[in-house]
């Protein structure tokens, strides 16, 4: 039998310290698995964009010889974020010859809001059904007072073997520079 109040309160708080140290030690232990398991559930989001991967898109061949442009989709495999879609559009591009061996690639959306633009063959110039603008067979602006920030954005092309391959990559709308996304 206890007597004394200090003894007695002392034994009380001894379970309480124990539980209070258990916890403390618990969560310490718990702390970086939890920290592994959600850094590995976030990984595909921390990934970065990469510039673009080269994407063969046609041949020399399909492409007319008087310089006119023809539009191409883009398509590719495409993983985002967790999942992986097979063949799958990822835009549109418009090319043309530039000489015998060579060619252009421009990105079929307008700088301006993101619209896609159209070749207009009796005018031979592209034109944004957005906004009216147009843009000369070099996509540069073709209107003083046209709303584009900027001129239709390139493309890096090569040619190999007589196959087009892009360097696919969309840009920010409505930026003077040319910003990848």
């Amino acid at each position: 039998m206890l007597n004394d109040p200090n003894q007695a309160n002392e034994l009380t708080r001894r379970p309480f310290l124990k539980r209070v140290l258990a916890l403390l030690l618990g969560t310490i232990a718990f702390l970086p698995p939890l920290a592994a398991g959600v850094s590995a559930f976030l990984h595909p989001l921390r990934r970065g964009a990469g510039a673009g991967t080269l994407l063969r898109v046609t041949t020399l061949a399909a492409l007319p010889e008087d310089g006119t442009p023809r539009r191409f989709p883009v398509m590719a495999s495409r993983r985002n974020a967790w999942t992986r879609s097979p063949h799958e559009p990822l835009g549109a591009v418009f090319l043309r010859r530039t000489g015998p061996e060579t060619a252009e690639a421009l990105h079929a959306v307008c700088p301006h809001a993101g619209c896609q633009v159209v070749f207009a063959s009796e005018t031979r110039d592209f034109q944004c059904p957005c906004h009216k603008s147009s843009f000369d067979l070099a996509g540069r602006i073709s209107q003083a007072n046209s709303p584009s920030p900027r001129d239709m954005d390139t493309l890096e092309l090569e040619i190999r073997d007589r196959e087009i391959w892009i360097r696919f990559q969309n840009f920010r709308s409505g930026s003077v520079r040319k910003i990848p996304v």
